[in-house]
């Protein structure tokens, strides 16, 4: 039976970028109906809304969906692009896709940072003989993704019952006298619920796929109650696989380390911000955010996407310089979590092979600037690439 798939390209090269994986999709024998979900910045701009109800209504009723990326500004911004007839009625521009996490509890985010042989991205070091070394990179990292501090629960100007609990804090004492309007506070907020579930999540993974470790990467010398929180679940969790070992680092100290043994650590599992620092610093080991894919997994509903951004300088080239192979490993994530795993396994082996071959690179796998300069100088297209990946299964 045909699945239906809410594919949602959002923003700038997120609308290049899905139509692409939908044709790996369709040639490694997936059959799906693709409905067209509505998001980003021009229904904010249009609508005062970048998640109109209609696409949330879908991802009900499907419970999958493809994402490309979006466009985000900060509140200024937002605010003087909305259109003018809805301007000053009580819009506020929110992140769409922290929306979508957060009312389809979307609370796994999976981030799996894979080297490829013969990316000319990949991480290397000197040997200890003075030569060089590419260490192989396999890191998953499952980032808590509706809590901390992307909750939303902040303020500039506190309100005065706000300000009031604060007050009961002895710390707090160093800003009673800051004005209002020159104190802004974003809160960090986990739940022991949502950190069991994440530890619990990652420990079953590097389970089912053989991972030797689970790394707990938060600061919880300084950030002592949420951190804290974490690390207590993570230990419990532990005591039901002890095969595996449960390592813990701070973040500041993970991001040093990652470049000088990204191949000891295995499952990473952080808050949302940590999981987002470090995520992305893993990514940057194994060729960037071109081959970052991710999956935002909740009780019924899941969406996949890559986890670069909307790059909107880039969506009007023509031909397209932008690399689609995040957004098509984003797509294999899907075909794992939907139990088409045998597809996912043919377009991965399909990628390995065109990055190992070398003939076909995209613009930032030869370490060009981006421009329509780069094809006198060998980069492939966006779709060339597609093509290859195709060719290959």
């Amino acid at each position: 039976m045909k699945r239906t798939i809410v594919a949602m390209p959002g923003d700038g090269i997120g609308k290049v970028v899905l139509p692409e994986a939908i044709r790996v999709l369709d040639a490694a024998g997936f059959e799906a109906e693709y409905v067209n979900g509505d998001i980003g910045w021009d229904f904010w701009c249009s609508e005062g809304n970048p998640l109109p109800q209609r696409t949330v209504d879908l991802l009900a009723e499907h419970k999958v969906g493809l994402f490309g990326a979006i466009t985000s500004k900060p509140k200024n911004k937002a605010a003087a692009e909305l259109d003018p007839a809805l301007r000053d009625k009580g819009f506020v521009y929110y992140s769409p896709i922290v929306t979508m996490r957060q009312h389809f509890d979307l609370d796994i985010c999976i981030r799996p940072c894979l080297s490829f042989p013969g990316n000319p991205l990949n991480f290397i070091r000197k040997s200890a003989d003075g030569g060089f070394e590419e260490p192989k990179v396999d890191v998953v990292i499952f980032r808590q993704n509706t809590e901390g501090l992307y909750s939303g629960v902040e303020w500039t100007n506190p309100p005065a019952d706000v300000r009031a609990a604060l007050d009961t804090h002895p710390r707090f004492k160093a800003f009673r006298d800051v004005p209002g309007e020159d104190l802004a506070v974003s809160t960090r907020i986990f739940t022991r619920k949502y950190c069991r579930r994440i530890v619990t999540a990652a420990f079953e993974y590097a389970d089912k796929y053989g991972y030797k470790s689970v790394t707990v990467c938060e600061k919880p010398n300084v950030i002592r109650e949420t951190s804290g929180m974490m690390e207590a679940e993570a230990a419990e969790a532990a005591k039901r696989f002890p095969h595996i070992q449960l390592w813990s680092t701070n973040i500041d100290a993970q991001m040093m380390w990652l470049t000088k043994n990204p191949e000891d650590y295995g499952v990473i599992v952080a808050g949302n911000m940590f999981g987002d620092i470090v995520s992305d610093g893993f990514a940057g080991l194994v060729g960037g955010l071109g081959f970052a894919c991710s999956a935002n997994i909740g009780p019924d509903v899941a969406v996949f996407e890559p986890t670069h951004g909307s790059a909107p300088k880039y969506e009007k080239l023509d031909p397209s310089i932008v690399n689609p192979i995040a957004m098509v490993l984003s797509a294999c994530m899907m075909l794992d979590h939907i139990g088409e795993k045998e597809k996912s396994d043919r377009i991965r082996t399909a990628v390995a092979a065109v990055i190992a071959e070398g003939k076909v690179r995209s613009y930032d796998m030869m370490k060009l600037a981006g421009g329509p300069d780069v094809f006198a100088r060998g980069a492939a297209t966006t779709q060339q690439i597609t093509d290859a990946i195709i060719a290959k299964m």
